[in-house]
């Protein structure tokens, strides 16, 4: 390779120490355990430089035939400007074949990411910070495995996606809450470990007395604890989680190619974070 050429080939696990390093230079809290975890659901691309050094990602995250998430997009600061983040999404549209494409843009990436056919379909906002003293709800109860077949489902129905390995990862690392009514389950969320404490998402919910009741669950008994949630600006739940604690910080576009057309119910009030959806 010559001097200043830059390699794109598939992201593997010996690419992770790099990645960290890009992630930490954005000021990304990502942990090489949460950049292992993407990496578990997803198939990606890197750049590198002439000296090997991992100098560009991206992933792209299937969800079935349904849909794939493309995230973790992220170009050193000495090679931007050269086309690589053009050339990184098209690694990753021919990863994701004919599936329809979502993402969440940050400023920088959204002028890219419209050029290239991606629209906005929302606004996503990050809440993070030290939960304040909570009570515990009444009518949740934390899930056991034999919930998760009904919970991939309820999930389905709500992202519009097969996200069953998603929810198989979740379950690895994390826990989850349900609230059943009738003997069937109405409305789920997760919390796994991430970044500097803990994330809680996805939460799949009827309503948001429901949501704030899920991410009530697993916040009382973490009061002082660092937790993050992602959610849409329509959600409703913006204010409330700035009351308990978890400021807005930041967040980003949703964006989809082609944009999807129609909204699923029930609705999904917390995302798994920002790049998994």
């Amino acid at each position: 390779m010559q001097q200043g050429e830059i390699a794109i080939q598939a992201f593997g696990p010996d690419h992770i120490e790099g990645a960290v390093a890009l992630s930490r230079q954005e000021n990304w809290p990502h942990r090489p355990q949460d950049w292992q975890m993407a990496l578990q659901l997803s198939r990606g691309a890197v750049a590198l430089d002439d000296q090997g050094r991992v100098a560009g990602t991206i992933l792209m995250t299937p969800y079935g035939m349904d849909c794939a998430m493309i995230n973790m997009v992220i170009v050193d600061r000495n090679a931007r400007g050269k086309g690589l983040g053009r050339k990184l999404m098209e690694q990753a549209f021919a990863l994701a074949g004919d599936r329809p494409l979502r993402l969440v843009a940050t400023a920088d990436g959204m002028p890219l990411y419209e050029k290239l056919g991606f629209v906005p379909s929302g606004t996503i906002l990050q809440h993070q910070g030290n939960v304040a003293t909570l009570g515990s709800p009444d009518g949740v109860e934390a899930a056991s495995p034999d919930d998760l077949a009904e919970i991939k489902t309820l999930d389905r129905d709500a992202y519009g996606a097969d996200r069953e390995t998603l929810i198989d990862a979740l379950a690895e690392r994390g826990e989850f809450a349900i609230i059943r009514r009738n003997g069937a389950i109405e409305a789920y969320a997760a919390i796994r470990p991430f970044g500097r404490g803990e994330v809680i998402g996805p939460v799949i919910a009827g309503s948001v007395d429901m949501a704030k009741a899920l991410i009530s669950f697993f916040a009382a008994p973490r009061a002082g604890a660092f937790l993050r949630v992602d959610t849409g600006s329509r959600t409703g739940i913006a204010g409330w989680l700035a009351e308990i604690g978890l400021s807005h910080v930041g967040g980003g576009v949703a964006m989809d190619r082609p944009p999807k057309a129609g909204s699923a119910r029930p609705k999904v009030y917390a995302l798994a974070n920002q790049a998994l959806g």
